[in-house]
């Protein structure tokens, strides 16, 4: 059985017993209960408008802060002989789906 789920304004197809990086959630969560907006069983697909009726997709934080890879950053102008540059980590957080009912 597959879902699709929203957590920070994206969309993600989970299936039981996975774990995926989201965008950081608030401090202080343990568990998170959304619903769902799309449902795979086998052959069957529920299409929810706009969630699924009666279909909630349970998970836990496995950890709470996870830094994602390092981006650098240039900027450039030309003829001006100036640039900078800048790095940056996207913090995100850990989840494993337990349950979707």
């Amino acid at each position: 059985m597959k879902a699709v789920i929203k957590v920070g304004g994206k969309q993600y197809i989970v299936t039981e017993k996975e774990t995926l990086l989201v965008d950081l959630l608030p401090e202080g969560t343990k568990e998170l209960e959304t619903d769902a907006l799309l449902l795979i069983d086998g052959d069957k697909t529920t299409v929810g408008t706009p969630l699924v009726k009666g279909v909630k997709v349970k998970a836990k934080v496995v950890e709470p802060e996870v830094k994602g890879d390092k981006i650098r950053v240039i900027r450039y102008k030309a003829k001006k002989r100036v640039h900078t540059e800048n790095g940056h980590r996207q913090k995100y957080s850990r989840i494993e789906v337990t349950s979707i009912k």
